[in-house]
Formats: structure tokens, C-alpha cells, sequence
């Protein structure tokens, strides 16, 4: 009896292999195609959360060139509001700018007329660079030395030493620039590269 059971077992195993290899199993798309079409989806997304974010800081931007005005591959724009140096750098960077740095004698010039018309022509104005790190070495926000210089040397600027490390576009000095002491209330200006 225990033969039979066997030889039907053994019967039943060889019927099995006879149908496996005349309809062999289905066999599953590969794992390999599976990720290439992953990854594929994933670069369309990551393309198109770019292409938002993009578009996004364009609208923001424009908002801003509405607001402000443009000037040489930069939209600015102006803020009247009374703030120390280092809390209208903040108000700046929370709407993706920096404190405005004019980088031509025609920039100025620009910046100037601008900023007569919306904070006073007798007013100054924080601008985006300082001497806080190395005294009499001006740099931009970023630590980079500024190359264009609009100093009142009438005034004899800089003059304030380690007291006064903030500059400012000096509306009664005619747009020539001085140095304050950072903690003081005055006007500001940001600045927004055009993409």
C-alpha cells in the first residue's frame, strides 16, 4: 500500500512537470523596467515642481517690479518703514532679497532718483553692505568686497570707525553714501535679481 502511494505521488509530480513545460509560468515584468519607469516619473515630477517653483518666484518677483521699480537687471524696492540696519536686512531676505548695493556710478544714480520719489530726497537709506567684519574693508551681504565706491569725500566717509559699520545712500549728500552706526532707524531699500 505504501508502494501505491508513492507511485501515484511520483505519478502526479511527473504530470505536474509535463504541463509546467508545455505552458510554462507567466513570468513577471522585470524589476528592472519597474524602476526605470519609477525613476522616469520621479524626473517628470521633480521637473515640474521646478517649473512651480519657478514660476512661483517669477510672480513674486513681478509683484515686486509693480511695487518697486527696476534697475539694471534688479528690481528694488523701497521701504519708508524706519528699521536698524540689521532688521531691514531681515525684512529683505523674508521676502527673498537683500539690502539693495548699487554696482555702477549709473546704478546710484538710478537708486537715488527712485528713492527721492518714495522715502524723501531728504532721508537716508541702509544699504546692503557693511564693515562689521574687517574695519574699512566693505563687503556685501554675501562677504564679498565691493568694487564700486560712492563715499561722500566731502564728508571725509568712512569716518566712524568701529562705531558706525553700516552704509547708507544719503538723499542731502546727492546720493553719496556715509557710514552710520547700524542701530540706528532709517529707510531701506531691497534689492531682487531678475531671473
Amino acid at each position: 500500500m505504501e508502494c501505491k502511494g508513492v507511485c501515484v505521488l511520483i505519478l502526479g509530480l511527473m504530470l505536474i512537470n509535463c504541463s509546467l513545460q508545455q505552458n510554462p509560468p507567466k513570468k513577471k515584468p522585470a524589476r528592472k523596467d519597474n524602476n526605470a519607469a519609477i525613476e522616469e516619473l520621479q524626473k517628470q515630477i521633480d521637473e515640474i515642481v521646478q517649473d512651480l517653483t519657478l514660476l512661483k518666484e517669477e510672480q513674486a518677483l513681478q509683484r515686486v517690479c509693480l511695487k518697486g521699480t527696476k534697475i539694471k537687471g534688479k528690481c528694488v524696492l523701497a521701504n519708508p518703514e524706519k528699521k536698524s540696519y540689521h532688521a531691514a536686512s531681515e525684512d529683505c531676505n523674508a521676502l527673498g532679497g537683500v539690502l539693495a548695493t548699487p554696482m555702477s556710478a549709473e546704478e546710484n544714480a538710478m537708486l537715488t532718483d527712485y528713492l527721492r520719489l518714495i522715502v524723501g530726497k531728504d532721508e537716508q537709506v541702509w544699504l546692503g553692505f557693511n564693515d562689521m567684519v574687517t574695519e574699512d574693508t566693505w563687503a556685501d551681504q554675501t562677504g564679498t568686497s565691493i568694487q564700486f565706491k560712492n563715499w561722500d569725500s566731502r564728508a571725509r566717509q568712512p569716518d566712524g570707525g568701529t562705531s558706525q559699520n553700516c552704509a547708507v545712500l544719503s538723499g542731502p549728500a546727492s546720493g553719496k553714501w556715509l557710514d552710520e552706526n547700524c542701530r540706528d532707524e532709517k529707510a531701506s531699500v531691497c534689492q531682487f535679481n531678475i531671473v
